[in-house]
């Protein structure tokens, strides 16, 4: 895996939900690691990083110049999870520039060097789908956030491709919840948004009749699915989720239990015409090639993340 008893890392996007996760675990796994992460705060906040050691670059990665600002400096890997990541927005033009101009500078500054980047693909890239997604399914994006990640996964294969030895692994996270995602606001995980209607002795709102399905992956295991990344021996792009498709429902049964909370849902209209009602990783190939094997059942996961953010 890696060559320096003190390797260095970069994480983009360090500063957001999964990236500071990720960057507290790499920081906690190898302690002498040289950190540095670069973020520019649009979805992030400077106090998800607290306790953090590492070096820091306030930059906008859709115009970063790599060489200038870091030089010939060698990295054992690159962590890519900066990207807008609110699929409301909806100025095609921003999300797809931003989101792929920044990968595509990201990948000319490693492929010299053949720097091993680990980037954050998306579930979105699936679409509508009805049972579980296998990473070989046509892309279906609904948006253009998902579109973005199409694009970024067709650079990364070809890219992968043109230089054997080089190693890029995408990430297609699931519906991932857990600390540290609250400043994201309406774009934060379901299960952050309920257990705050539910502290605040409100019914839970959730779409009619709460039988959407998703897979909802608490955000270690995705942190440790990314790490595992380090180890993988060929390019590719694999599913991090638990496997497993559990309603809206019984995640308001899971919460009440977790909170000894007793409250019904107040199922509401669903006012989006491109709504994913199902989602579900097919986790064969992230088995077989990165080892991963989620450790959080909704109900773990659910347990360990109240107890994070109430004591719960």
């Amino acid at each position: 895996m890696m060559t320096a008893s003190t390797p260095s890392f970069v994480i983009t996007g360090g500063a957001g939900f999964i990236g500071s996760n990720l960057t507290l675990a790499l920081q906690e796994k190898f302690p002498d690691a040289r950190l540095t992460v670069i973020d520019d705060f649009r979805s992030g906040d400077f106090k998800n990083l607290a306790g953090y050691r590492g070096d820091f670059v306030a930059e906008n990665l859709a115009t970063f110049d790599w060489r200038e600002r870091v030089g010939n400096e060698n990295f054992d890997a690159i962590f890519h999870l900066a990207s807008i990541t609110d699929t409301r927005l909806h100025d095609q033009f921003v999300q797809v520039h931003d989101n792929v101009e920044s990968f595509r500078r990201l990948l000319n500054f490693a492929r010299p060097t053949r720097t091993r980047v680990i980037y954050a693909s998306s579930a979105a890239t699936y679409g509508p789908a009805t049972e579980a997604s296998v990473e070989s399914n046509g892309a279906a994006p609904a948006n253009v956030y998902a579109f973005s990640k199409v694009i970024m996964d067709n650079i990364a294969t070809r890219a992968a491709a043109e230089s054997p030895g080089w190693i890029i692994v995408g990430l297609r996270y699931f519906n991932v919840y857990g600390p540290r995602e609250a400043h994201k606001g309406v774009p934060a995980s379901m299960v952050y948004h309920l257990s705050r209607q539910l502290k605040t002795g409100q019914r839970p709102r959730i779409f009619k009749h709460g039988e959407q399905k998703r897979d909802f992956v608490y955000v270690k295991d995705a942190v440790e699915g990314s790490i595992r990344a380090l180890d993988a021996q060929t390019s590719g792009i694999f599913n991090v989720g638990t496997g497993q498709a559990r309603s809206f429902n019984e995640l308001v049964d899971v919460l009440n239990k977790s909170l000894e909370t007793n409250f019904q849902p107040d199922y509401i209209d669903n006012p989006h015409a491109h709504y994913q009602n199902f989602t579900q990783a097919d986790l064969t190939n992230a088995r077989s090639t990165l080892g991963y094997q989620p450790r959080f059942p909704l109900e773990e996961g659910v347990r360990d993340y109240m107890r994070w953010l109430y004591g719960a």
